[in-house]
């Protein structure tokens, strides 16, 4: 375990030198008696808070879309059921007397399971209650706290599952919109007991990121407001301590970048650093959101020169949070001397047998739900040969990016742009079969949980994309043999970063160098204005920057629908009951040499 910090919120001045050494990682010395005697060291007690976060709705280690396992290339495994044996050991390791567990949010959508359980046969009619609730009330969760992700699926079903925890949902900064009153609980004060000692008062503080507003708003608009993060931190962890805690952890379903993706429209998205540089007395930070893995940071308070401690467990429930407080008595009070972090692996143990049952019914529901077709298709739509020459499967996929968005600037200023979809090739394997088609069918096609961003580029800038992503390209010189095995991936791009966009007609001119490719680019049938404005349809992997695409991760955002794309394709399915390309089949892109087709 790595280093820990010592801090103190009410240490007299002479214990000041004791937090100096053991900052130094050295052990702490019995504090001086008067007249230089020295007494017996102060009592000492320790506190582990648990913590996960992002779970998203994952119980057991599978992948509804793959009907298998979960797996991927670091090998991880994902779950409540795997994270219920890690707090098993904790507790069993620690004493369960003194440990805590809580949620960061983000847990109720995500996968198959969660979504089958909101729209499917929905908790809110059933009764039935909501799996991740079951298993959560199982594992003995002190707390959990409103994720963005929480909303997806409208108030209504989020406060039927918050009814059915048996523990607080926390939110300090959602408050009524017509009211101003609080909407959730902010915080929760746990009492620790340790035999033989006084009590300790574990407050946990739940926030959330404010984006919320934006990105929900059609279920959280004259309902619900989003106040910054770090004013109401800066409002609850006085009344906190003033209520007795001795310990102030802040559940802050916030990244610690400190950037936001939706500019200076709202309070900054991740925040967590802010709030441990800016608000005075909070021990430890339990941050989310972004879904990083960060076993230990400490992060100095600006006021008072404290170290925070911050941790964030990996999404999915492939990683859990465990924060170690010693607490020293120091006149009657209990002060944290010294606090450290690190990250358990879900990998490293089997499944609890106790979580596994809970949720076996529910878990296969949802599997044979899956593997039910809801639709059917005209004709076959393979992947096979999507890199080389433009193909209907993914038109498919380009067809309802653009039509979601196109839905989603409706009744906005920017409902009068042209919509164009960009979208990659992610999966070669893909086929949607003629006849019935299933919801794993669809999801092969997009293998990635990327969501749904629509953004602003002008006709310049959609050139300059392309030919960035036309360097995906070998250049192929005129009469060249062309093996399509070594046509692609030039320089190791990969199939998921080179994009084909609809809406728009070009060329790719292979023989050429790269930047110097994209030819015949049209709108309408008319070049392209370079002024001209469009409304881009693309993922949050692009806008953010993955694939280092130029223009598009500073572009102006018009739509962040925090709807996984994969969604949206079995949504369009489940709604149109046909796939039929002949109703979005446009040829608008192939590969040329000197102007000649290179496959006809």
């Amino acid at each position: 375990m790595s280093e820990s910090f010592t801090r103190g919120h009410r240490r007299v001045a002479a214990a000041v030198a004791l937090g100096c050494v053991a900052a130094l990682g050295l052990a702490p010395a019995a504090t001086a008696a008067p007249g230089g005697s020295k007494g017996p060291k102060d009592p000492t007690v320790s506190v582990t808070v648990m913590g996960t976060s992002d779970l998203h709705g994952y119980i057991e280690n599978w992948d509804y879309f793959t009907n298998a396992e979960y797996d991927d290339a670091a090998h991880n495994d994902v779950g409540l059921a795997k994270i219920s044996t890690l707090v098993n050991q904790v507790r069993a390791d620690r004493g369960e007397e003194s440990t805590l567990l809580i949620d960061n949010g983000d847990t109720i959508q995500g996968t198959s399971l969660t979504d089958y359980f909101a729209n499917v046969e929905p908790v809110t009619e059933t009764g039935e209650t909501h799996p991740m609730a079951a298993a959560m009330n199982a594992m003995d969760y002190d707390a959990t706290t409103l994720g963005n992700h929480e909303f997806n699926y409208g108030v209504p079903l989020l406060r039927t599952y918050e009814d059915q925890l048996d523990f607080p949902l926390l939110g300090a900064n959602v408050k009524d919109a017509v009211t101003g009153e609080d909407a959730f609980t902010p915080y929760v004060i746990k009492t620790v007991r340790i035999k033989g000692q006084k009590p300790i008062r574990v407050g946990i503080l739940g926030l959330t990121t404010p984006g919320s507003a934006i990105w929900d708003k059609n279920n959280v608009e004259g309902r619900l407001r989003f106040e910054g993060m770090v004013e109401q931190a800066r409002k609850y962890v006085p009344e906190m301590r003033s209520a007795g805690a001795d310990v102030v952890v802040v559940s802050s379903h916030s990244g610690p970048s400190g950037t936001s993706s939706y500019g200076g429209a709202l309070p900054v998205e991740n925040a967590s650093t802010l709030i441990a540089e800016q608000v005075p007395g909070i021990d430890a930070i339990l941050a989310g959101h972004e879904h990083q893995e960060i076993a230990e940071r400490f992060v100095t308070n600006k006021e008072t020169g404290e170290q925070v401690l911050l941790t964030e467990p990996k999404n999915w429930g492939m990683r859990l949070s465990v924060l170690d407080f010693e607490l020293t008595k120091v006149r009657g009070q209990w002060d944290v001397t010294s606090a450290n972090s690190e990250l358990l692996n879900t990998n490293t143990v089997p499944a609890d047998p106790k979580i596994s049952a809970i949720a076996a019914d529910q878990h296969q529901r949802t599997i044979d739900y899956v593997n039910t077709a809801i639709g059917t298709a005209t004709e076959t739509m393979s992947a096979a040969e999507s890199r080389i020459r433009d193909t209907a499967v993914m038109d498919f996929v380009n067809e309802v990016q653009a039509g979601a968005v196109d839905r989603a600037l409706e009744g906005t200023p920017n409902a009068d742009l042209p919509v164009l979809s960009i979208v990659a090739p992610f999966n070669r394997a893909a086929v949607i079969p003629e006849g019935p088609v299933t919801i794993r069918d669809m999801a092969g096609l997009y293998v990635f949980p990327n969501t749904l961003f629509g953004v602003e580029l002008t006709g310049a800038q959609v050139k300059d994309y392309l030919e960035y992503s036309a360097k995906y390209f070998t250049q192929t010189a005129p009469g060249a043999p062309v093996d399509p095995a070594t046509l692609t991936n030039a320089a190791g791009t990969p199939d998921y970063n080179y994009d084909m966009m609809s809406g728009v007609s070009y060329d790719i001119d292979i023989s050429k160098p790269v930047g110097e490719r994209i030819t015949d680019l049209s709108y309408a049938g008319a070049p392209i204005d370079p002024a001209q404005r469009f409304a881009v349809a693309t993922n949050n992997y692009r806008q953010s920057g993955g694939g280092n695409f130029p223009h598009i991760a500073t572009a102006p955002v018009l739509v962040n629908q925090t709807t996984e794309i994969r969604q949206l394709l079995i949504d369009y399915l489940i709604a149109e009951g046909t796939i039929d390309p002949a109703s979005f089949f446009d040829e608008n892109w192939k590969l040329t040499r000197d102007g000649e087709p290179v496959f006809g």
